[in-house]
């Protein structure tokens, strides 16, 4: 198996200007911080990224974008799924052209409960170019039988993993004995990133490692390595914040990555966030030195 599909992958940003459009310049910058900062790989146009908000044109936009900063420094995993199949096999053809890494995919949108047919919406994404491919795992209430549906999935040739946004650590635990080592499983959910790692995921994709990344890697490594006591204060203290900042997440993260890297990584595109309140920055600046201050690992 390919050892490249693990450690901490940021749940990418994608910028956008006062309009909507992609902010191209902000867009680099943020792909050239995260690389800098020795980020495992990057996960682009999942739900924190807005990919299905986005134009299919757009969507390849910002593939072809961070696919050129990238310049094959860290793998890529584009998340392709679309409101139709067609366009979902579009731009995983695209990705593939374009020399991405895998592809992912959420199940269909509107007709999530049927895992008919969310089975052969994946089918036929994988089948449209030789790339890993990574699905979604949204937990038990889309997934119904959990080891059936697996089973499934693993007849596709081009599966490598999967991605587990489930808050759930039974499930992700159900998936890992069901799958032994033949899947790359990365769990979803910020908050779960070293318990998941119990349950044999082998890395993490998360919308918080945009700001933190190094710190979490920091700790996620010394989790691993024994390093309970670390792991154990910072995931409590992560999880408050993370509790903390919820209803407000996105103006949160937005003027976090504005006050540590001068990246804005703009609004969201409505309806999504917008009855979401301005932050003091007095207060976003006392969190992010607070989660910084848990660790010795430099984030400039």
């Amino acid at each position: 198996m390919e050892n490249k599909f693990k450690g901490v992958w940021p749940a990418m940003f994608t910028p956008v200007d006062i309009e909507g459009n992609v902010a191209v310049v902000e867009l680099k910058k943020l792909v050239e911080l995260l690389i800098s900062q020795g980020m495992d790989g990057l996960y682009i146009l999942g739900s924190t990224g807005q990919g299905v908000l986005f134009t299919e044109e757009q969507r390849k936009q910002v593939v072809e974008e961070v696919m050129a900063v990238n310049a094959g420094r860290v793998p890529i995993m584009v998340q392709v799924g679309a409101m139709t199949t067609a366009e979902s096999v579009r731009l995983a053809q695209h990705a593939a052209k374009l020399g991405a890494d895998a592809i992912s995919s959420v199940g269909p949108i509107y007709f999530s409960g049927n895992q008919d047919t969310a089975l052969e919406h994946y089918r036929q994404i994988a089948a449209a170019s030789d790339l890993p491919f990574f699905p979604y795992q949204l937990g038990n209430n889309t997934m119904g039988n959990i080891t059936g549906f697996i089973d499934e999935l693993l007849k596709i040739p081009t599966l490598k993993g999967m991605k587990l946004t489930t808050g759930q650590l039974l499930e992700i635990g159900i998936v890992k004995n069901h799958v032994g080592d033949r899947l790359h499983l990365f769990s979803g959910a910020d908050e779960l990133m070293c318990h998941a790692a119990l349950c044999g995921t082998s890395g993490a994709i998360g919308s918080f490692y945009n700001l933190w990344g190094p710190v979490c890697k920091t700790v996620r490594a010394s989790f691993k390595e024994g390093n309970y006591a670390l792991a154990e204060e910072f995931m409590l203290e992560f999880q408050k914040v993370i509790m903390y900042v919820l209803p407000n997440i996105w103006t949160f993260l937005r003027q976090a990555m504005q006050l540590k890297y001068g990246i804005d990584i703009g609004a969201t595109k409505a309806p999504l966030g917008t009855m979401q309140k301005a932050w003091d920055d007095q207060e976003v600046q006392s969190i992010i030195d607070k989660i910084e201050s848990m660790t010795e690992v430099s984030v400039a």
